[in-house]
């Protein structure tokens, strides 16, 4: 599977973004879709995942801010981030699992300015 990601930008401390990660070339229902992000100089980190079934899970950080959310038949899957603080600063990237296999997008930046 292909994943496209897109939605970042720069956006003020109290305000939304929407990501999106479209997947290609093969049949989304079936994978667990995430999405992590890494801010400059510390390691990747989960953000939000959601299961094939629609279960998702949020790290604390993020709880009762950002929504994760899956469309399949528009193959794709989004993250809702409200009330954005400057330490959501980071790159953003979306992947797929389905069993073993572990498939990832390019990321795309989210910038909040103080």
């Amino acid at each position: 599977v292909q994943l496209q990601a897109s939605g970042g930008g720069l956006v003020q401390a109290g305000g939304s973004l929407r990501l999106s990660c479209a997947a290609s070339g093969s049949i989304f229902s079936v994978y667990d879709m995430g999405w992590y992000r890494q801010a400059p100089g510390k390691e990747r980190e989960l953000v939000a995942t959601i299961t094939n079934g629609g279960s998702t899970n949020y790290a604390d950080s993020v709880k009762g801010r950002f929504t994760i959310s899956r469309d399949n038949a528009k193959n794709t899957v989004f993250l809702q981030m409200n009330s954005l603080k400057p330490e959501d600063t980071a790159v953003y990237y979306c992947d797929a699992i389905w069993g073993t296999l572990v498939f990832w997008g390019q990321g795309t930046l989210v910038t909040v300015s103080s």
